[in-house]
Formats: structure tokens, C-alpha cells, sequence
């Protein structure tokens, strides 16, 4: 749900963002879309690019995980500034790893 439309992400794109291949990520797909979570469409003008969208059913998760991130975070006493440093540092740290892997 980060990507809306118009702009649907694509599964070699979120591939790259997960840092997963095709050959892991095709299986997750296929079982939410099976689950009616999210849609697989391929590109009327590439074949082999295929878009991916959420259903309304993959939409509504989102309002029932939100809540659950911020209660699992403050239960466990977790500072919310320092899980965007680390998301940040992070986020560094893939985007080095990227620059050196290509």
C-alpha cells in the first residue's frame, strides 16, 4: 500500500526493494493474490512486466496493522526516534550495498 495508483509497482520493482528474486517473490505473490489480497496484471505493452495492485481486501490490512505496529512499539518501551535513525542508517546501508552489487 506505499505505491497507489496511478503508478503501479511492478514485481520486478518491488523485487529490488525487497532485495528478493523473482523466484521468492512470485510464490508470496501468488498465495495473496489466492487470498484475494492483491492483483497480478501483466502490461498490455510488455508481456513480461507484470503490475501489482491491492484489492480492497489488501487496502483494509493496512487499518488493522497500523494499530497493531504502534501498540507492539510501545509495549515494548521502543523509542520511535530511534527506530527512524536505525530505519535511516539502514536505508544507507541498502542503498550502499546496491551501488556496489551493480
Amino acid at each position: 500500500w506505499q505505491q497507489q495508483p496511478p503508478t503501479l509497482p511492478t514485481v520486478k520493482a518491488l523485487g529490488e526493494r525487497l532485495l528478493l528474486d523473482s523466484g521468492t517473490l512470485t510464490p508470496l505473490l501468488k498465495r495473496l493474490e489466492l487470498q484475494g489480497l492483491l492483483q497480478r496484471k501483466r502490461s498490455a505493452s510488455d508481456e513480461r512486466e507484470v503490475h501489482l495492485a491491492l484489492t480492497p481486501a489488501g487496502g483494509a490490512l493496512r487499518e488493522q496493522v497500523l494499530p497493531l505496529k504502534s501498540q507492539l512499539l510501545c509495549e515494548r518501551g521502543i523509542d520511535l526516534d530511534q527506530v527512524a535513525e536505525l530505519r535511516s542508517q539502514v536505508g544507507v546501508l541498502l542503498d550502499q550495498f546496491m551501488v556496489l552489487n551493480h
